[in-house]
């Protein structure tokens, strides 16, 4: 059983479902939410309506304290919500923040749209605005994963800022955004080729793994990919069974995509950004994390001992615990 959320007439905040729907899950390997978190619903103005697992900050809040912004979650290709829900959400809910997981359209339990791809840069970075316009009354922090790092870095770019803070196209104003492990501003094309004539073996098995879908069958080159060696079989072949289920079509055209970008430069330079990366990633390597760092001016942090998936892995602390020590700095 799911609810429904429709927020046309909700005010700010309130995540109150108005429907109960009796629809099968569209996944065929469900994901069992933990105490505390729930899954709504947002319909988008297209009717369509987009999976959000919320887990509220357990923390009581003093009135007169400053508040704490909202996370709001983004995920990458081959996952959905349930990937933030594992450790994420439980952690930075305990440490006072509430959080929002997003699955974009055609992935998890979020409606599909026509077509053969479920969107492009524009309309997912357009649907996380939607949701946030419509149901946070605080501006959040972005944290976007992979491809979702992208989906926020073209978010960062079209965001209000004081110059043209009405003008109703441009999307919601961010206390600031985390890009974890994210595919940098101009695309993963450079990324490929630099695998190709620097490690053409890696190259190779990445293509295999991700533009062919091994992953799916293969619980080595699973593991590889996305988790550090030591992940244990079981928690591989869990996470395995639950992104072969999280993607019913591609998030992108990635030809389209790559000749969209780069992304443009964001307008307002007073959003905070966090640029995070992982030192055994083997699919985002050195030169596409400090890209993305030299893009916002930043010094990307690198973590040690950490895979792509640093929300899923064995040491999924150490990156929270980095994130959580850079929101307890934002606006003090």
């Amino acid at each position: 059983m799911a609810i429904l959320l429709s927020i046309q007439h909700l005010p700010k905040m309130t995540l109150n479902p108005i429907a109960v729907l009796n629809e099968p899950r569209k996944t065929r390997v469900p994901y069992e939410l933990k105490q505390g978190q729930s899954r709504v619903f947002h319909q988008l103005p297209s009717g369509l309506n987009m999976e959000v697992i919320v887990q509220k900050s357990v923390k009581e809040k003093n009135p007169e304290s400053r508040k704490d912004p909202p996370l709001v979650f983004v995920h990458g290709s081959y996952h959905s919500a349930w990937c933030w829900a594992e450790h994420w959400l439980p952690f930075f809910s305990n440490s006072g923040f509430d959080c929002f997981a997003l699955s974009l359209l055609g992935q998890g339990e979020s409606d599909t749209p026509s077509g053969t791809v479920a969107g492009s840069l524009q309309t997912h970075a357009g649907d996380v605005a939607d949701f946030i316009e419509r149901n946070l009354s605080l501006p959040p922090v972005l944290l976007g994963h992979s491809f979702g790092g992208l989906i926020i870095q073209y978010y960062l770019a079209n965001m209000r800022n004081e110059l043209h803070y009405e003008m109703q196209n441009l999307y919601p104003k961010l206390t600031g955004a985390a890009l974890i492990c994210s595919v940098p501003p101009s695309g993963n094309s450079g990324l490929v080729w630099r695998y190709l004539f620097s490690k053409p073996i890696a190259a190779f098995k990445v293509t295999r793994s991700l533009a062919a879908k091994a992953f799916q069958t293969s619980l080595s080159l699973c593991r590889e990919t996305f988790f550090s060696a030591t992940m244990e079989d079981n928690l591989v072949l869990r996470y395995q069974e639950l992104m072969k289920e999280s993607s019913r079509v591609p998030l992108f055209d990635l030809r389209k995509l790559n000749e969209s970008l780069p992304v443009p430069k964001m307008t307002d330079c007073s959003t905070e950004i966090l640029v995070l990366g992982a030192k055994d990633d083997f699919i985002v390597d050195a030169e596409g994390l400090n890209e993305t760092g030299r893009f916002y001016n930043v010094t990307p942090i690198c973590i040690e001992g950490v895979a792509h998936d640093m929300m899923l892995d064995c040491s999924w602390g150490e990156g929270a615990n980095v994130i959580l020590s850079w929101l307890n700095g934002l606006n003090r």
